[in-house]
């Protein structure tokens, strides 16, 4: 539709026809009506006008009248009549006319898609002019107010076009970082900003920058004496201070790691044979399996690789593939929540642990808890990732168990097959700002790790986990983690397991993988407070 009419509330008032500038009113009331009434966009009584530009004893009416008509002067063109009154009220059609902020507020608010960045750029430059600037004494102080309010829901916008760009996925590492500064120095006190503002330093390989800006960060929020749900005092960087692309002989690397590891076998109660793997020295930290390991791939993985190296930095770090997957046997009779739970007693039995903590990420985290309430004199801490405790079969909606099971029918058809569209609905929903070659590693690894049969059973049994009666009864130190906006498994769910478990901290991160990537500032925040918690609790 041709909108020849035009009108820009941000910056100084203008209205264009066919693109050429309108002259306006030279009264500063006149400009404020049209100002309102276009950004209203919707009848106004007269007396709500009168009261917002005219004060007694002067003639508001009329004042109102003469108002009105300089202003058809500027709007009704083309033979179009776009101001219309009777005499209760005044309306302004914009069925024709494009009002630059009402749009920018509809492409940003009503179902917002991922906006192109150039739309997206278009729009930060608008907001760097002030909305109807040169108009703030215009009218009588119900008008004061309202231009207030309506600036503040300008900022809003503002702010989250600066959110969008900095984190935008179609955006390079360091146009991020600009934007994210520009975010953040907008809500200089506020978290969210100042964590995406480290992370896309982060991601842009300005590790140092992104250290000494957390840091400098927590510093003022103390000073301010504001209320904060995270640590302020940090003995350790948030993230590595090294930008070295070299490996560091302190920081074992992945492969490094993988020739250390001593891989060993036992057998569960039911004659299935599980593999286990230990590498590192110290005190150790037992991994419960989770979906789909394998001992030996893993290491080359750029999804599991760094994790597997800072769990083992300063620890004995011992993990298990689950039966059914990876090293251990894959023809077993029995798949299920409760053979999950003996294969970890099997494991850390058969190794001859007495008392450790354990690392639960995903269903693995359902597996701790149980484990922790069976023997509670051997687990001396949980910490616990992206867990749940109940499956997707229990308290979900009919439409998500419905595309659950469609998910496994796809599982059965298609799994073991040479194209990745199957394995790649899982990749999606694990790790959806992962990086493409993250995401092709892993539609690979999932069909090395397991059969189709098997595939489609562990999701069967993940369906019917449900320790909820176990929560209130774990007595070791525990401390959740869960990404805000994870895709997978809700933030909800997460919360619950803190809220179920006596004395448990609960930790949101700022991303929406399952599973967290190295090279994400959440994974760094993670390992950084979970170091923490092992240490002060002596574990």
């Amino acid at each position: 539709m041709k909108r020849p009419l035009s009108i820009a509330l941000l910056g100084e008032l203008t209205v264009r026809s066919d693109g050429r500038l309108v002259p306006l009113p030279a009264s500063r009331k006149a400009r404020a009506l049209l100002a309102y009434l276009a950004a209203t966009g919707r009848p106004v009584r007269r007396e709500r006008l009168c009261e917002l530009f005219w004060d007694l004893p002067d003639d508001p009416r009329g004042s109102l009248r003469w108002a009105l008509s300089k202003l058809r002067q500027v709007v009704d063109r083309d033979g179009v009549r776009r101001i219309i009154a009777d005499r209760e009220r005044v309306e302004f059609f914009l069925d024709d006319v494009t009002v630059a902020l009402r749009n920018t507020w509809e492409r940003l608010f009503d179902n917002p898609p991922i906006i192109p960045p150039a739309e997206l750029r278009a729009m930060a430059e608008q907001f760097e002019h002030p909305f109807l600037e040169g108009l703030d004494s215009a009218g009588t102080e119900a008008f004061q107010f309202w231009l207030a309010s309506e600036r503040d829901g300008v900022h809003l916008m503002h702010l989250n076009v600066l959110r969008r760009l900095a984190l935008h996925p179609n955006i390079s590492p360091d146009e991020a970082v600009k934007w994210a500064r520009l975010w953040q120095e907008h809500t200089p006190l506020q978290e969210t900003s100042a964590r995406a503002r480290a992370q896309v330093l982060t991601r842009s390989g300005r590790l140092e920058e992104a250290r000494r800006f957390w840091d400098r960060f927590c510093a003022e929020v103390r000073d301010a004496g504001l209320p904060i749900d995270f640590d302020l005092t940090l003995s350790q960087p948030v993230i590595p201070s090294t930008t070295s692309s070299e490996p560091n002989p302190a920081e074992p690397g992945p492969r490094r790691m993988l020739r250390k590891q001593t891989i060993g076998f036992c057998r569960a109660s039911d004659g299935v044979r599980i593999a286990h793997a230990s590498v590192g020295q110290g005190p150790p930290l037992v991994k419960a399996a989770n979906w789909l390991n394998h001992l030996e791939l893993d290491w080359n993985s750029p999804i599991w690789g760094s994790t597997f190296s800072a769990c083992a930095r300063d620890r004995t770090f011992i993990r298990y593939d689950e039966r059914g997957n990876g090293l251990s046997d894959w023809n077993v009779d029995e798949i299920s929540f409760e053979a999950f739970v003996r294969d970890l007693e099997t494991v850390v039995d058969a190794l001859g642990l007495e008392r450790f903590p354990l690392l639960g990420i995903s269903q693995g985290a359902a597996v701790c808890i149980e484990y922790a309430v069976r023997h509670p004199e051997r687990v001396s801490g949980l910490v616990l990732v992206a867990g749940y405790a109940t499956g997707w079969r229990i308290g979900a909606s009919p439409e998500e168990q419905e595309r659950r099971e469609a998910v496994l029918t796809l599982t059965r058809h298609g799994w073991g097959t040479s194209n990745p569209a199957y394995r790649h609905i899982f990749s999606q929903t694990f790790m959806p700002d992962s990086k493409p070659e993250e995401l092709e590693w892993f539609d690979e690894f999932q069909r090395q790790c397991t059969s189709p049969e098997n595939a489609v059973r562990f999701q069967e049994a993940f369906g019917d986990i449900d320790v909820r009666e176990s929560l209130p009864r774990v007595t070791a130190p525990t401390i959740v983690f869960h990404a805000r906006d994870d895709h997978r498994i809700a933030l909800e769910q997460g919360r619950e397991l803190a809220i179920g478990i006596p004395g448990a901290e609960f930790v949101p991160l700022e991303s929406k993988n399952h599973i967290l990537l190295g090279h994400e500032f959440a994974w760094f925040e993670s390992v950084r407070r979970a170091g923490a918690f092992l240490e002060a609790h002596s574990l």
